[in-house]
């Protein structure tokens, strides 16, 4: 037992590559390196890995914003008392008085009951009636009487314009003198003996210009006379000075 210990140790102990060849020799120190170079590579990756992560830290460290430092009690208290205070909120718009609805309301459904089953009636317009048995003339005279606003009616007699005012009375008449069936003195004479309670303006619209005509038109009921052709301001001219411009 003591010769196996003193061969073990000491001096005359035997070393692993001690009994081998030189070519099992090779190849243990070859993975000697081997290991050796990896756990350097290990150990080196590891502190490359420990680098990063400082150097991270300390970017981190330097983005983040800074806190601010905290406000005295007594500065806090006086931003607080030196903001502006709120705009009130704006005020409802007032609704209209009861009374004053129901006053509305009362009136609109006085309107709807009394037109109730009927068109409600519209604004009269104001007619002329033209006489003359030249339609050219009627039609010339129609386009006048409209730019002045007056609703033509046209007859080509005297007879026609008779009936037609028996049957509404026209605010204007404007009459030729000579026409067949009924002349224009005749119509006016008859017309002026109609009934009404607003008799028309009633003018002469003639060739016949003699002095003598004039005063037999004016004496059988006419209020003025113009002689033909004229135009819209003549009319309108002597229907101012009739008070119906």
């Amino acid at each position: 037992m003591q010769n196996l210990i003193k061969r073990n140790s000491g001096p005359n102990r035997r070393t692993g590559f001690e009994g081998k060849t030189l070519a099992e020799k090779l190849a243990a120190g070859e993975k000697a390196r081997e290991a050796a170079q990896v756990a350097a590579d290990m150990e080196a990756e590891a502190e490359a890995e420990a680098e990063a992560e400082a150097e991270a830290d300390i970017i981190v460290e330097a983005e983040a914003p800074a806190a601010p430092a905290p406000r005295p009690l007594a500065e806090a208290r006086a931003a607080m008392h030196s903001r502006a205070p709120a705009a009130p909120a704006p005020a409802p718009a007032p609704e209209p008085a009861t009374s004053e609805t129901d006053a509305i309301v009362a009136a609109a459904k006085a309107m709807r009951d009394r037109y109730a089953g009927n068109a409600a009636p519209a604004a009269t317009a104001r007619t002329c009636l033209i006489v003359d048995d030249s339609r050219v003339i009627r039609k010339v005279s129609s386009k006048i009487a409209l730019s002045l606003g007056y609703v033509p009616v046209e007859a080509e007699n005297g007879e026609e314009a008779l009936a037609r005012c028996k049957k509404s009375m026209p605010d204007l008449v404007l009459t030729d003198w000579n026409m067949p069936e009924m002349d224009g003195i005749e119509f006016v004479t008859k017309l002026r003996g109609i009934p009404t309670p607003k008799e028309p303006i009633v003018v002469f619209c003639t060739s016949n210009g003699e002095a003598k005509d004039i005063h037999d038109g004016i004496a059988a009921g006419a209020d003025d006379y113009i002689v033909k052709p004229f135009d819209e301001a003549a009319l309108k001219a002597k229907l101012e000075k009739l008070g119906r411009g």
